[in-house]
């Protein structure tokens, strides 16, 4: 019925029979029930059985008691003890024992208020709604019936055989097994724990899109995001706007603007300005790299990141193609790009230092065709540095920019101590051009031009203090007058101090925010609805 439409008129259908009590039931027909008829009233489309009815014509209105039924319909059915109903505002009123159905669930309260112009039900004491195997709690709450929809309020929660629900506001579609949450949520599965403020899930498919302090636990990994599309069945996760993924038992996290996890191959990835932050002893890590990786299990986790690799720690920062991080042995691996055959033969020394990955000690500069890192299994702390092929270390001269102390071999073995570097050794065809200056002068005495098969260099407030040669070495000092440019710079040598990471800050050249979105035109959609 509409508010333009005549009012509708309660019927007695059938009553086993008809009394009247003027004292206590003025203007009241008395209908009673017997073991062979029910009293059944009608009004627009509604049927309603019980024991008992006190019916006032006049008001177009009814009192029923007594194991009462209402139907509406095929598909909607009400059971309670008590029923209040005005034929004039359409209004109802159940009490006791309250029992509401549809074909897809079944509502258990004790009092229930159902406005028929409406066609919604609510109730604001404890109700209960089981829809299969799932069942719904809440303090209050409203039928639509319109949309076969339940708009849950105040501490919801859901019980699954595979999930849980605690919210603090949401919207149940009982045909679709639809959720939409507009307040604190937490979903809690086998696997995964969600949380949220804003959301959508699909009970049925266990997916679901979230925004607002989004995050999931999700195979030992938290994963967070401005906004999060989540499939259990394909056991994926993905976020998307100031993401990061962290170990909930391991010692990284990784920042970015997308982030997927992937369980089955036990992996997570994170693109578009990611970074890294590795614990070690006490100090942190920071790597960024076009693309991070972390795969593995917990305790075997390896992090790997892809193109343009810069990383910064107190004393220690780096660049190179790639970056291999294997929690379990301690490994950090720095590589480059490989070199065909056809490179090789017409790159020059100077042209693969410049390619290849490159380490800062404070002012020290190291570099190599493969640089390790190797950290202490119990502390991560930084034990070791491990440079094969081509290592050379340079330094740039405190009195005089524009010279650079070299030294070069073909590997380099270096140890830390309190998180400094303490000594390099050089072996194999070790080289060195080092500038001498008179001590109390500080005029340039001549440049130190060596070769033999080793050298060890000490390190003091993180640069070099002296230089032992561990064989003989041949070489002389000569004038700065008597030397070219060339003559004064190794094979290979190259100066990359403008690619240094003075801070974290400096990790992402372009920091302009990417405006990235992975959404699907449904989870757009759905978003939208939630905006409400």
């Amino acid at each position: 019925m509409t508010y333009g439409q005549e009012t509708k008129k309660i019927d007695i259908r059938q009553a086993a029979s008809f009394e009247v009590n003027e004292k206590h039931f003025p203007d009241a027909k008395i209908l009673k029930s017997n073991q062979d008829v029910r009293v059944h009233l009608h009004h627009d489309g509604m049927d309603i059985w019980s024991d008992v009815a006190y019916f006032y014509e006049k008001r177009n209105f009814f009192e029923a008691e007594g194991n009462v039924v209402v139907r509406q319909g095929d598909s909607l059915q009400l059971n309670s003890e008590y029923i209040e109903h005005s034929g004039t505002t359409k209004f109802a009123v159940a009490k006791r024992k309250v029992l509401l159905q549809n074909q897809e669930s079944t509502l258990r309260t004790d009092s229930l208020y159902f406005d028929r112009k409406k066609q919604e039900a609510y109730y604001n004491s404890a109700g209960e709604i089981t829809s299969d195997e799932t069942v719904i709690r809440s303090q209050s709450g409203t039928y639509v019936a319109e949309d076969n929809k339940y708009e849950f309020v105040t501490n919801v929660h859901v019980i699954d055989p595979s999930f849980t629900i605690h919210s603090k506001r949401m919207d149940y579609y009982t045909e679709l097994g639809h959720a939409y949450f507009y307040g604190a949520t937490t979903i809690q599965g086998e696997s995964y724990n969600v949380e949220c403020n804003r959301g959508f899930f699909d009970s049925n498919l266990k997916k679901g899109y979230f925004q607002d302090r989004a995050s999931i636990e999700y195979n030992l990994r938290n994963i967070q995001g401005d906004s999060i599309y989540f499939d259990d069945r394909i056991q994926y996760a993905a976020a998307s706007q100031n993401v990061q993924i962290k170990d909930t038992i391991g010692d990284h996290v990784i920042r970015g603007q997308y982030g997927e996890i992937f369980k089955e191959r036990d992996s997570a990835i994170v693109t578009h300005n990611p970074i890294a932050i590795k614990l070690i002893d006490k100090d942190s890590l920071y790597i960024h790299a076009d693309t991070l990786m972390a795969t593995g299990p917990a305790e075997e986790r390896i992090l790997t990141g892809y193109d343009g690799v810069r990383i910064f720690k107190t004393n220690l920062s780096g660049v190179s193609d790639s970056i291999h991080i294997n929690q379990k042995t301690g490994l950090i691996q720095l590589l480059r790009h490989p070199i065909s055959d056809r490179e090789s033969q017409f790159l020059s020394a100077r042209d693969m230092t410049k390619r290849n990955p490159i380490l800062w000690s404070v002012k020290t500069q190291m570099s190599g065709d493969l640089i390790h890192l190797l950290t202490d299994s119990v502390t991560s702390a930084i034990d070791s540095i491990k440079i094969f092929d081509n290592a050379i270390v340079a330094e740039q001269d405190s009195l005089n920019p524009r010279q650079f102390n070299q030294m070069k071999g073909i590997n380099l073995f270096g140890n830390f101590e309190d998180n400094e570097l303490q000594t390099i050794d050089i072996v194999k065809n070790a080289e060195m051009v080092y500038y001498l200056y008179d001590d109390t002068t500080q005029d340039l005495i001549g440049v130190d031009k060596a070769i033999c098969s080793a050298m060890q260099l000490r390190m003091a407030e993180n640069q070099i203090e002296s230089i032992t040669f561990l064989t003989k070495p041949e070489g002389a000092v000569y004038p700065i007058e008597e030397l070219t440019k060339d003559q004064q710079q190794l094979p290979g040598f190259y100066w990359r101090g403008d690619e240094m990471i003075r801070s974290k800050s400096d990790l992402i050249k372009d920091r302009a925010k990417t405006d990235f979105d992975s959404q699907s035109a449904d989870a757009k959609e759905i978003m939208s609805r939630l905006k409400r």
